[in-house]
């Protein structure tokens, strides 16, 4: 049996206006938790002003937004549901002959497109925003280094140098990195210059460098070459792809990066020998977010879709809410397996969330077919 139009459209709204409902007050309620955090942080950073704290809270809402996103449409699909039961409206939906995966497929699909949204539409705007709260962060809350203090101010990069040797790669690792008027500074620079077969040709030990532009000035230089005596030079320019803003953004959350710009920073981040894991983490995410988001609106209906009057209903809601959570600490911790390294980060992304569809697909057809 084809499901009317009508009541497509009616179980649609009223389970996308639930959603949206739920959605604007859990942001609310996150922020309110949030921006408390802040007045407490600024209450030792003398400079960060009440409409600086405001600004910043405000800067972090679409990211909030995104991070919620799945627990609205849990909560908010279950208090849909929850009243389509009580008015017995799926009763007489059900007496009419249309099933509840009939009726579903709306509510799942209106789910997916809001994961859909968040994922290509929201995302960039959350990350430009987030990316400005960060520095507001750093220069009233944090003036201590700003990012890159939370690599204690040494930096690791691997470039290609075809100077010496054909398809040659160099190693550059710098020591008390800072950044001082826009410019990169560091001391005890070495830069390990290497042939395609990762075998030494040229080591420069700098005593003081300055990224500029295309270039890292270097001073003070001994120059070693195998088979050679040491050289020294006042000064030599080595050139590099690398720039402040890359190094900034390296050490910066990857929630700063939209979901379109996070592939091509991750190549460069494996270019330049930084650590990706964190950017892809974030990206398989935010690619596995429909997928959760419609997973969320069948654990909604597994849980709520019980006659009120039915025993046990309202311990169904409270398992259903329970579950939903169950899931995102399930997910969190195959975060941290996936940040650590113990498992592919695609598994750490996308296993959580397959294996909740799944338990709400086997939920659904106990409840429906028996």
């Amino acid at each position: 049996m084809k499901l009317p139009l009508t009541i497509s459209w009616y179980f649609g709204r009223h389970f996308a206006t639930a959603v949206l409902a739920m959605s604007a007050g859990l942001t609310g309620l996150v922020a309110l938790f949030d921006f408390l955090e802040l007045l407490r942080e600024s209450a030792t950073a003398p400079h960060a002003s009440f409409g600086v704290l405001v600004e910043i809270e405000l800067l972090r809402l679409p990211w909030s937004l995104m991070q919620i996103m799945p627990f609205a449409v849990l909560l908010g699909g279950i208090y849909a549901f929850w009243r389509l039961a009580r008015s017995s409206e799926l009763v007489v939906a059900r007496a009419a002959g249309i099933s509840a995966w009939q009726f579903l497929a709306t509510p799942v699909l209106v789910a997916g497109l809001l994961g859909v949204l968040c994922t290509t539409a929201v995302s960039p705007l959350s990350a430009v925003l987030y990316g400005r709260a960060e520095q507001l962060d750093d220069i009233y809350l944090k003036p201590t280094g700003g990012p890159l203090s939370l690599n204690g101010g040494s930096l690791w990069v691997r470039q290609s140098d075809s100077g010496l040797a054909p398809n040659g790669i160099a190693v550059v690792h710098a020591s008390n990195v800072r950044l001082h008027n826009n410019s990169l500074v560091a001391d005890q620079v070495s830069i390990l210059r290497l042939d395609a077969q990762t075998s030494l040709l040229e080591r420069l030990e700098a005593q003081h460098a300055t990224l500029n532009s295309g270039d890292w000035e270097l001073q003070n230089i001994s120059l070693l070459r195998p088979g050679a005596a040491p050289r020294h030079i006042q000064q030599m320019n080595f050139p590099t792809d690398l720039t402040v803003n890359r190094v900034q953004e390296s050490f910066a959350s990857p929630n700063a990066l939209s979901f379109w710009a996070l592939p091509g920073f991750i190549h460069l981040l494996r270019r330049s020998g930084f650590s990706a894991t964190q950017h892809e983490l974030v990206f398989q995410s935010l690619l596995a977010l429909p997928l959760l988001c419609g997973t969320m609106a069948l654990v909604a209906a597994g849980f709520s879709m019980r006659p009120s009057r039915r025993s046990g209903a309202g311990t169904m809601l409270v398992a259903g809410v329970g579950f939903g959570f169950a899931l995102f600490m399930v997910s969190e911790v195959a975060n941290q397996f996936g940040t650590s390294g113990a498992v592919p980060v695609g598994l750490a992304a996308w296993v959580p969330t397959v294996a909740g569809l799944f338990l709400a697909l086997a939920l659904l057809l106990h409840l429906e077919d028996g």
